[in-house]
């Protein structure tokens, strides 16, 4: 019954690459083989690999790597952005691309909203200073930002934007949005959200800015020295798309010159940054590693997702979640 099932090709089992949890519901329906294994020798693996699962951009979906496996049918992403994939390229080898819409937007909308709260009422500072065996008294630099009540921009209003909305309304925010289409007036009334057509707007009226957008040429350095100069100075910058979308030298500008009060990071380029980047030694910094779905639940429903995607390709039938160039 083994030897009947298709091969893919994955990272790794634990460290960067899977958790052993998961790899359960790949061996239900593939024969796995890790990268460093199939390297040893690519001309005996390769012709058997029908799957490409790629998670955190590994392996990297290369014509290196892809003229290795003759009988690819499907590369399967983890993760909403393909932005490290060349669709057309992989396409042009009548090779399937997939990705996992629908099971990240939770986890994700959570994450934008922890780092939103965190960075307001200065969670992490707190931690620190209640921990340290120094302290003998709570400084007035703890002072943090009311949340309820503010107003929230959202940049990019898909499927996780509208969570993000969501969780806003739920602590009375205004919610502002900017999209390149508007929404439709029954989501707007549901979401509690004013369409601004004009993103300078949102930028200006904001108390925290939330982006939620593909990486895309067109929203490659979105926020820049000219977009940071219209926030409020009292405004938070919340990024969980990712990191290209900032002009990150603009950035560390913003925040020592006190352009804007601060910035909370799920995404920064590159991940890491490097050790002595200047975003990591500015106090009106929050960074987190990328780490917006890691949960068991959410990482669970992204490989299982994965898999049926790949399952479909490979047995020749409809792709629930193809991804097609634009």
């Amino acid at each position: 019954m083994e030897d009947n099932k298709p091969w893919a090709l994955i990272s790794e089992v634990g460290k960067q690459g899977y958790i052993e949890e998961v790899t359960d519901i790949m061996k239900q329906h593939f024969q796995i083989i890790c990268h460093k294994v199939f390297l040893q020798n690519p001309q005996l693996h390769g012709p058997k690999i029908q799957a490409l699962f790629v998670w955190n951009a590994f392996p990297e979906a290369e014509p290196s790597l892809l003229g290795l496996l003759p009988s690819l049918k499907v590369v399967a992403n983890g993760g909403v952005g393909i932005d490290h994939l060349d669709v057309p390229y992989i396409n042009s080898l009548g090779v399937k691309v997939t990705n996992t819409p629908d099971v990240v937007t939770d986890a994700t909308a959570d994450m934008a909203l922890g780092l939103l709260l965190a960075s307001a009422r200065k969670i992490v500072e707190g931690h620190q200073i209640a921990v340290n065996p120094k302290t003998t008294y709570i400084p007035q630099s703890l002072m943090g930002v009311e949340v309820t009540g503010s107003t929230m921009g959202i940049i990019g209003m898909g499927r996780i934007g509208c969570k993000i909305a969501q969780r806003g309304k739920g602590f009375d925010m205004k919610i502002l949005y900017h999209n390149r289409n508007r929404r439709s007036v029954e989501d707007e009334q549901a979401l509690g959200a004013s369409y601004c057509e004009n993103m300078d707007d949102l930028l200006k009226e904001s108390d925290f800015i939330v982006l939620a957008v593909n990486l895309t040429p067109e929203t490659t350095g979105l926020i820049s020295h000219r977009e940071l100069s219209l926030m409020k100075c009292t405004a938070t910058l919340v990024n969980v798309s990712r990191g290209l979308v900032v002009d990150q030298d603009a950035l560390v500008k913003a925040l020592h010159s006190g352009t804007i009060h601060a910035a909370a990071l799920d995404v920064t380029h590159p991940e890491p940054l490097p050790r002595d980047h200047p975003l990591l030694s500015l106090p009106n910094v929050l960074i987190t590693p990328h780490v917006d779905t890691n949960t068991y639940t959410t990482t669970r429903k992204m490989v299982q997702k994965m898999v049926e995607n790949a399952v479909a390709a490979v047995k020749g039938q409809s792709v629930p979640n193809e991804v097609k160039p634009n």
